[in-house]
């Protein structure tokens, strides 16, 4: 396959919400812990970066309070609309091509952004560049390298069929420059980013009915790319979906690693 321009996942799509309430139920407990543990109170200003969903925007809101501010960024704004209200501030952005909607945040987060931002390293430097001394980023990002199975207890052809299929995402993932081992690296990067007290901590969802959604919306969504890309059938992708709506699959994510660490 020749490398294709374009997020693979267009938050347009009907699926796009579906994918977005998986995550929130998958990661927001991982993720409120981590924001919780950095004390983020009333007057607090953040910067969520490539929101996509409503979830973390609309936690970050009640804690910061009317005297906070929470700017909510993403290149499609469309499922942002209903979070756009004090003290969030709703704009079009590319992390990784435009400069950061700001200073001196006291907080700058991005869940599943970079792995697929072509200049990561442009937009982690921006991220950075926009803390306030003191501030904090939280950076949490998918490793699908580092298990790269939809069913890591392969034991039937139904499980091969779904890890068949998992490879083929990747391989799309990746001709669009996905780096789909990045998140092992955000420990090493914040620290050659300048920032201090880097540590780190990963989530690995084994199986959940939420993993199933997941799944059944990823699919749905790059159905058409899996076909042409000759990786897989319609047939292949019809038997796959109803195994997955059968509930006797064990589906699993990509390990989230999480890494944070403070600036000056």
């Amino acid at each position: 396959m020749t490398r294709s321009d374009g997020y693979l996942l267009d938050n347009r799509q009907t699926e796009a919400g579906e994918r977005f309430d998986a995550f929130a139920t998958l990661f927001d407990p991982t993720t409120f812990r981590h924001l919780e543990g950095f004390g983020v109170g009333p007057g607090w200003r953040c910067w969520e970066v490539g929101a996509g969903g409503t979830s973390v925007v609309s936690w970050l809101a009640k804690r910061v309070g009317p005297t906070g501010k929470v700017v909510a960024t993403d290149i499609d704004t469309s499922r942002l609309t209903p979070a756009g209200r004090p003290p969030v501030e709703v704009r079009v952005h590319d992390v990784g091509a435009d400069e950061a909607p700001g200073e001196s945040f006291d907080l700058v987060h991005a869940r599943l952004v970079l792995v697929h931002v072509p200049d990561r390293e442009r937009a982690l430097r921006s991220m950075v560049k926009a803390l306030r001394p003191g501030g904090r980023l939280l950076v949490e990002d998918a490793d699908p390298a580092l298990q790269p199975l939809l069913c890591p207890d392969e034991h039937g052809p139904e499980q091969q069929l779904a890890n068949r299929l998992r490879h083929g995402f990747r391989t799309l993932l990746t001709d669009r420059g996905a780096d789909l081992s990045y998140g092992r690296k955000l420990p090493r990067l914040l620290r050659e980013a300048g920032l201090r007290r880097v540590e780190a901590d990963a989530y690995f969802p084994v199986t959940s009915p939420a993993c199933a959604a997941l799944e059944s919306a990823t699919v749905r969504q790059i159905r058409e790319q899996l076909v042409s890309a000759g990786i897989a059938t319609d047939e292949d992708i019809d038997r796959h979906l109803a195994n997955v709506a059968s509930g006797t699959m064990d589906l699993a994510t990509a390990p989230m690693i999480s890494a944070w660490g403070r600036k000056g």
